[in-house]
């Protein structure tokens, strides 16, 4: 629906009526508290976005003020949202943004989802993981990667599936499950220096969590009521947030609903900075720095680990893993601005695997420009999305950028100093992964 009101001077803006249901859900959002200073679009990298100038944050918060609700979820703006949270951290009367636009996507039709986000959220519901990799496939994967990673690194070493009473549980990201295979051994090699008891689901294993992408309410919580019955049936004592930031807040964020639903749903959760940190301290893994000598190091701030997770939960990961990178690194130098400042890197919100690539990268521009300035050789990110955005699209559209991109945990995985398990314990270990995977009917010899 073209916006004539919007765009012509000479028609009057016309209030129009709204469903008692919308008008509610708007209602817990104080637009009259809007005092049209545009410190939101300036603070928006996605103003202005290549085929939807003229579209910013304020002007979406006034025509939402006047009812034209439907004249917005039909646009792209909302899609085009990172979900950074730059627009309320900016906002002088404390307007919270993100959510009203995660609501205009949930007001779309299912239909009318653009790209892949739709298609996979229901893989997810379904099959358990978003590219519905069926589960033979998934667990011969992990049979034969393990089986790799034994033999070349890490002797004993295998996944473990469905652990009765693990410590830790784990949740893989489909792409890596997919094709970045070998992205896995960062993780694998940590737990295996640290001799930790963890686990992987054999079913409903994915990280990333689309249905947050998509504003489906339903859908998210769906997924963490998923967690969460496997945790209360397994006897996990605690489960690592998923590594993709909108994964982890999409949890936290239907993990909370569930709890407000029953208070019995409530379990224990750690996020990967605090998990590493605790690692290091408990001097559980040792770190040899000199892996990394003669290169610069520098920090991503991800929004829903730091900003977003601030403002909505009171808590931000800014210290962990600035602590956890000065034991592995000896140059590390910060972005600016960082922490709550820090701009986003373009990928959040879906806008890494949705249709909107040119826009993705507009986005980006900014933090293309923070990355120039620190002259650093290596960009440490803490998200499979950012590290995704950073590593091939930005550098796709700003050519002039020359740099690696690196997990946190691989920065880690490859200062590790791993000490073989004794002779017992690797015995020990290939007695239960041989018992494990007869019992899957899986042969991790097969692809070797």
């Amino acid at each position: 629906m073209e916006i004539v009101s919007v765009h012509s001077r000479a028609e009057t803006v016309i209030p129009a009526s709204l469903t008692e249901e919308i008008r509610q859900h708007l209602a817990k959002f104080d637009f009259s508290a809007c005092v049209a200073c545009g410190a939101c679009s300036s603070g928006c990298p996605t103003t202005n976005a290549p085929d939807n100038e003229g579209w910013n944050v304020r002007k979406v918060i006034r025509m939402l003020a006047y009812g034209l609700v439907d004249e917005v979820v039909a646009s792209n703006f909302p899609w085009l949202c990172t979900g950074c949270g730059r627009c309320a951290y900016a906002c002088p009367m404390g307007v919270d943004i993100v959510p009203v636009m995660l609501h205009m996507k949930h007001l779309r039709p299912r239909d009318k989802v653009p790209g892949v986000l739709q298609k996979g959220t229901t893989n997810n519901l379904e099959s358990g993981n978003n590219m519905a990799i069926p589960r033979d496939d998934y667990l011969q994967g992990m049979a034969e990667l393990g089986q790799q990673l034994s033999d070349e690194d890490c002797p004993g070493f295998y996944v473990p599936v469905d652990r009765m009473g693990a410590d830790i549980l784990f949740f893989p990201n489909s792409k890596e499950v997919y094709g970045d295979f070998e992205d896995q051994f960062w993780w694998w090699k940590i737990f295996y220096a640290a001799h930790e008891n963890w686990t992987v689901p054999s079913e409903g294993w994915e990280a990333v969590d689309w249905a947050l992408f998509t504003g489906n309410y339903e859908g998210i919580r769906a997924l963490a009521e998923r967690k969460i019955s496997y945790i209360k049936r397994q006897g996990i004592k605690r489960m690592i947030m998923p590594d993709c930031g909108g994964g982890s807040y999409g949890c936290r964020t239907g993990m909370k609903s569930c709890v407000e639903l029953n208070e019995e749903n409530r379990v224990n959760f750690i996020y990967l900075y605090e998990y590493l940190q605790e690692l290091i301290q408990q001097g559980r893994i040792r770190l040899d720095k000199s892996v990394h000598a003669g290169r610069r190091f520098t920090w991503h701030d991800s929004c829903k680990h730091g900003r977003e997770l601030l403002k909505h939960y009171g808590q931000a990961f800014f210290d962990e893993p600035r602590f956890i990178l000065s034991q592995c690194v000896d140059d590390f130098v910060e972005m600016t601005p960082n922490r709550e400042a820090n701009y986003c890197c373009g990928a959040g919100g879906g806008n890494w695997p949705g249709p909107f690539e040119k826009q993705s990268a507009f986005h980006g521009r900014y933090k293309a420009d923070q990355i120039r300035r620190t002259g650093a050789d290596v960009v440490v990110v803490g998200c499979s999305n950012c590290r995704d955005q950073i590593m091939k699209r930005l550098p796709k559209y700003y050519k002039d950028l020359k740099y690696e991109v690196k997990y946190l945990w691989q920065v880690v995985a490859e200062a590790l100093v791993i000490e073989p398990w004794a002779e017992e314990e690797a015995a020990r270990a290939a007695e239960l992964a041989s018992a494990q995977w007869a019992a899957f009917g899986i042969d991790p010899e097969q692809g070797l």
